[in-house]
């Protein structure tokens, strides 16, 4: 996944190699690994559902694939479960192993087919599933043999369980210093009597109020994704969608006194938390790749300040309520992505394992991160490192 992934964000044309390996699917001659490369260069060209079906395909025959490695001889290996979805519901582990001398496995966990036995032989597991509705098969598979698992398991399904939105704020609420609005699950008909004026959007929950911010239950990437001000909006909204579940929450505006909105991603490696980038935009709905952070020096500026300053400056200042979002959490490795408000309050968006940590951006117009992402990935490692000689110790 790494390098095509890469080589899609560079912009190169993977249409010849999809071509190329449709081809030999189709005349039998792909292997089951060139299929699982074709359903991804399917998603990264736009094509999901068809990505997916060949991948469907693909994993009914073979559900464990080892990813290659730079090292003839690795000296650990860790196998990652995951589950058949697509590409944006599994973590993208092989982001934090590539440069590694790490053996990485990965083992589908596919309805109608049972985990293999005997596993194959690896020093750490750890699964990569979401809470997505389309992991819960995987997940429900994983934990039923997690207790009696050989090696150390790492982001246990009991603990992934806890992170879709409308559950992330129970985990979290009452942590001193830490705002996270209730999002709160509504099914369409719900809705609908809403923009009609026939039912208040506080009579769903008293701490709503419009503005409030909606979205398709399970959608990410800011699919779907809209402030709404008033009833006739909703309505508006709804009339531009079919889908018939979800998630709203009210609006907070954390806009800096500049006017400008700053979104961080903070990575959690083992408890420890790290500068992932910061956006920033003059629009709420952002997101690293609408920040249009390459075309602005002074962005950039302001991200390699955030990235060298973190622990004596925005991790300080957040110290005490990112180490409660690890401890209530329990993952060995997520994600949050988050902002400030005016008050100072850190406000968190969301909490996954899933999102993309990456080290693909152009290292000329982006010098700072390549050292930023290498620190993350060294701690990821060093915590595989860490468990396998857990392990070890135990045995002996």
């Amino acid at each position: 996944m790494a390098k095509l992934a890469k080589a899609a964000f560079d912009g190169q044309d993977l249409k010849p190699m999809w071509a190329a390996l449709l081809a030999k699917l189709l005349d039998g001659r792909a292997q089951p690994g060139e299929g699982l490369d074709l359903a991804l260069i399917a998603q990264l060209i736009g094509e999901k559902s068809s990505g997916l079906a060949i991948q469907y395909d693909v994993l009914q025959s073979q559900q464990l694939y080892r990813v290659a490695s730079n090292s003839a001889t690795p000296r650990l290996r860790v196998l990652a479960l995951a589950a058949a979805t697509d590409m944006g519901s599994n973590t993208p582990i092989e982001f934090l192993l590539e440069d590694t001398d790490i053996e990485l496995l990965l083992l589908y966990v596919v309805p109608g087919a049972d985990l293999l036995a005997p596993l194959p032989a690896h020093d750490v597991a750890i699964v990569i599933a979401s809470d997505s509705e389309d992991c819960q098969h995987a997940l429900r598979e994983i934990d039923a043999v997690a207790a009696r698992w050989p090696r150390p398991l790492l982001n246990p399904p009991e603990r992934i369980w806890h992170l879709d939105r409308d559950k992330l704020h129970a985990l979290l609420a009452g942590i001193e210093g830490l705002s996270i609005p209730a999002t709160i699950p509504v099914d369409r008909d719900r809705l609908v009597e809403i923009a009609d004026e026939r039912e208040l959007i506080a009579d769903i929950d008293d701490t709503l109020t419009f503005p409030i911010i909606i979205r398709p239950r399970g959608s990410h990437a800011g699919v779907g994704l809209e402030k709404v001000e008033e009833p006739l909006e909703l309505s508006l909204y709804l009339d531009e969608r079919d889908e018939q579940e979800f998630f709203i929450a009210r609006f907070v505006d954390y806009a800096s006194e500049d006017g400008q909105f700053r979104k961080y991603r903070i990575v959690f490696v083992d408890g420890t938390a790290y500068a992932c980038h910061m956006a920033i935009a003059r629009r709420w709905d952002i997101w690293y790749l609408n920040a249009n952070m390459a075309g602005s020096e002074s962005k950039r500026l302001e991200e390699a300040t955030f990235m060298q300053t973190f622990d004596i400056g925005f991790g300080r200042r957040h110290r005490s309520v990112l180490d409660a979002i690890a401890a209530r959490v329990g993952l060995d490795y997520f994600i949050i992505d988050c902002a400030e408000t005016r008050d100072g309050a850190l406000l968190v968006f969301e909490a996954d394992n899933t999102a993309v940590v990456h080290n693909m951006d152009s290292p000329e117009v982006f010098p700072y991160k390549p050292p930023q992402m290498q620190k993350i990935f060294a701690a990821f490692a060093a915590m595989i490192d860490k468990r396998a000689a857990s392990r070890a110790e135990q045995a002996a």
